[in-house]
């Protein structure tokens, strides 16, 4: 049977919807490979609050939708494939996925997480929102969820037998998580409400890397 007619698995799938994607408005220049799409709005509106025009200089920010399928949007966008500037951000539980796909993509060998990071490719120290919600610190991050008339929920999170007396930063955490759309919503609403200085070192480096 012909390459073409062997089936696809749904990450072969997904990575090339965004090869597809990516290469709408022609060969982009880098890729910042994340997770999800929560992780995408958060570099996009980094980008923006630094003066970036990633479309102008044809970053690509693609979703895999797992760190399982890192590997093969590797195999697409590195030497293998486009070969273009490639960076990224995973969790901390999903970071020997990482490792091994640059490892299989020719990338390195044995890599530790200061040479992944030479790569362009960031660990965080639990996921994302934890990272942002430890830059702003609690507080901060109880206005945001208060300016967007989420206040009540929240407190209702914090009642529920399973949450209550945990640290706030840890039930705010979960509050992101739970929710249709509410992880991309304060993705965006976070980085926006963070000082420059303070930006997550994960988030930062992988867009500074392209």
């Amino acid at each position: 049977m012909c390459v073409e007619d062997q089936p696809r698995s749904r990450s072969e799938d997904a990575a090339l919807a965004a090869a597809r994607r990516a290469l709408a408005d022609g060969r982009p220049r880098a890729v910042v490979l994340v997770e999800g799409l929560s992780d995408r709005c958060a570099v996009e509106a980094l980008a923006e609050r630094r003066g970036r025009d990633l479309h102008a200089e044809r970053i690509s920010v693609v979703p895999i939708g797992g760190a399982q399928a890192i590997g093969v949007f590797l195999h697409l966008f590195g030497p293998a494939g486009l070969d273009v500037r490639l960076a990224g951000i995973c969790d901390a539980g999903e970071e020997g996925d990482f490792r091994r796909g640059l490892e299989r993509a020719g990338l390195g060998e044995r890599l530790t997480r200061v040479e992944m990071e030479r790569l362009g490719f960031f660990v965080c120290s639990a996921d994302l929102e934890d990272e942002l919600i430890r830059a702003l610190g609690a507080a901060a991050v109880e206005a945001v969820v208060a300016a967007q008339g989420d206040l009540g929920a929240f407190r209702t999170l914090q009642r529920q037998p399973e949450w209550r007396g945990r640290a706030t930063a840890e039930q705010l955490r979960r509050f992101m998580g739970s929710g249709s759309g509410r992880k991309i919503r304060y993705a965006r609403l976070l980085v926006e409400a963070l000082d420059l200085s303070q930006v997550p070192r994960p988030l930062d480096g992988a867009l500074a890397h392209v």
